[in-house]
């Protein structure tokens, strides 16, 4: 058993150089926040591009890059300081079930954070407790803040998830790894440093599931909250320290080999 865990993780560790390349960058919905370079830009497009990222990546890269030049390609500054006027471009936007409605909230919410906070970070660490083996209670308490704002329709709500709600969190989770991860590679950010990569959970969708049953790093179907904690915790076994680097070689297997 031990032997098959080795050879296992000299495999993964193989795909994950494999893929976790600039290369990659440009047809992965992290392209998004690497239009840009102001903290908050990349923060804010990094965001709308995890919680689009569900179904054809193309189609999530262009309709991101739609969003983005709605908001003169300055999405901090649009968020802060727009107006009427200004939301009048919007009323046209959808990506999927993701409504005009779903993005005024949004940037509703972005304007209210950013107002008092100068990083996007400390709407999940504030929820955090020092010890937390996992971001489990900043993903519950970014979801609470997220919606303490009066007046937010139900219907947003299946666009931010929570553990709560036994969700996976994949795109949230995603988000995370872009802002949390630092690395040599340049397709991670490692813009925040008050989350550590050893916290991360593992984004799981269709893709990752099969991979990891494949390798017997999961045992179920069933995907939800604790099948990403059960991979992660596999993962973890592999690197404590970086976790959720293996990402990069289950989605490259299940997306791109088709394994």
């Amino acid at each position: 058993m031990q032997k098959q865990f080795h050879d296992l993780k000299i495999f993964l560790d193989a795909k994950v150089e494999t893929f976790n390349q600039v290369s990659f960058i440009k047809n992965d919905p992290v392209c998004i926040p690497h239009l840009f370079t102001k903290k908050q830009d990349i923060e804010i497009a990094a965001l709308f591009a995890a919680v689009f990222a569900w179904g054809n990546r193309t189609t999530i890269i262009n309709k991101s890059k739609e969003l983005m030049q709605l908001m003169d390609n300055a999405p901090y500054d649009f968020c802060l300081h727009h107006n009427d006027i200004n939301l009048k471009k919007l009323l046209q936007f959808k990506h999927r079930t993701f409504s005009t409605t779903d993005l005024l909230c949004f940037i509703e919410f972005f304007k209210f954070h950013y107002s008092h906070h100068n990083s996007l970070e400390i709407a999940f660490t504030k929820s955090m407790n020092k010890n937390d083996a996992t971001i489990e209670n900043a993903l519950i308490g970014f979801h609470n803040y997220f919606f303490s704002l009066e007046d937010f329709p139900a219907r947003t709500k299946k666009h931010i998830s929570t553990p709560n709600k036994n969700s996976t969190c994949k795109r949230l989770n995603m988000f995370l790894r872009w802002m949390v991860r630092k690395d040599n590679c340049g397709v991670d950010f490692g813009i925040w440093k008050n989350i550590k990569p050893s916290q991360l959970i593992c984004p799981i969708d269709v893709h990752v599931a099969r991979v990891a049953n494949h390798f017997n790093l999961l045992s179920t179907n069933k995907i939800d909250w604790q099948a990403a904690l059960k991979l992660t915790e596999h993962l973890r076994a592999m690197d404590p320290g970086d976790p959720v680097k293996y990402d990069f070689a289950l989605f490259g297997l299940g997306v791109m080999e088709k394994y």
